[in-house]
């Protein structure tokens, strides 16, 4: 039978969807569909929505066959990102109130989904993050413990908020959280999402999880230093985009700090020898480093102005998102 948000709605059902993004997933995908309830106190509608992001195997097949309730096929390789953001959309136009994204390779316990949701229903959260007990994890080499943790921190300082382990993919959503999101990258969305609900005032908590032994190698991880330039990329770009006035003030520090101590170094020179003309050079190239430090600051005003335009226009979309979802859900008279 296919489902119906606005009888839901009527009847007053509290539902919640977990979404799985796929690519070539029918081997692990049995065991990670096994290992999720299909009830949980606080909600009378527990259902699965699987996105398949281009899979050239039997993934789609493979999850009808395991009664997934709702399949979002994308056609085409997306990357992970977009198959996130599908899937997100979809659980909502099918009535989610929270939503709950977990890993096809069953790296996340799905018996941990209901401490995940607990601070939502306890109205504490509008995101929620499993964080994975990253030192205890066999598969993780020292290296990619300490990328973990240093990415953590660095999301930390941009997000404003105190999660701890940023790549983990295992989290939850109330409705309104999901239906403010926007992922402008491709490769990722998890530290991306956690930067922009810290810049639009989400409460964001993260709560301890369990994971299960590897099935298989990771395909967002090739290499460590592929991993390092990507996971840089998402950060510096969720900064300059979310907080951009902070962003290029820091760098404006940067010619404006080198400006600086050429000046103190002429000054230390005028002081001491009498070769004055000869370090005229220092003078220009201190000018220099102000006049760029200046422009970089500029460049950060005009940013921060533009996003206040960008803020409306995301106020703007999810007011019209609200509507379409509120039509959608609307009994037929």
């Amino acid at each position: 039978m296919t489902p119906d948000p606005a009888a839901d709605a009527r009847s007053g059902a509290r539902k919640l969807v977990i979404q799985i993004p796929c690519f070539n997933e029918e081997q692990t995908l049995p065991a990670t569909l096994a290992d999720l309830p299909r009830e949980l106190p606080g909600f009378t509608v527990v259902e699965w929505l699987v996105v398949d992001d281009g899979s050239t195997d039997r993934t789609v097949d493979v999850a009808r066959a395991h009664g997934v309730d709702h399949v979002v096929e994308l056609g085409y390789n997306q990357g992970l990102a977009a198959a996130f953001t599908a899937g997100l959309d979809a659980a909502l136009r099918v009535g989610a109130d929270v939503v709950v994204n977990t890993d096809a390779d069953n790296q996340y316990v799905g018996g941990c989904i209901a401490d995940l949701v607990q601070p939502i229903s306890d109205g504490e959260a509008g995101m929620v993050v499993g964080e994975r007990p990253i030192e205890a994890v066999e598969e993780f080499s020292p290296t990619k413990k300490r990328l973990q943790r240093w990415g953590s921190r660095v999301v930390r300082a941009a997000s404003g908020t105190d999660i701890r382990d940023a790549a983990s993919g295992f989290r939850a959503f109330d409705r309104e959280t999901a239906m403010q999101l926007q992922v402008f990258g491709r490769y990722s969305y998890t530290m991306e999402t956690i930067v922009q609900a810290g810049w639009q005032g989400i409460r964001v908590v993260g709560v301890p999880i369990r994971v299960n032994p590897a099935t298989r190698e990771s395909r967002l991880v090739k290499s460590v230093p592929q991993y390092v330039w990507r996971s840089g990329q998402t950060i510096v770009r969720s900064f300059a985009l979310y907080k951009p006035f902070r962003f290029f003030a820091l760098l404006s520090t940067v010619p404006l700090a080198l400006g600086v101590v050429l000046v103190v170094r002429w000054c230390i020179l005028k002081w001491f020898t009498d070769d004055v003309a000869s370090r005229v050079p220092s003078l220009v190239a201190a000018a220099v480093c102000f006049v760029f430090a200046a422009l970089v600051a500029m460049v950060g005003l005009l940013a921060d102005l533009l996003s206040v335009n960008r803020r409306m226009i995301a106020e703007v979309r999810l007011s019209q998102r609200r509507r379409d979802l509120d039509d959608a859900a609307r009994p037929v008279e």
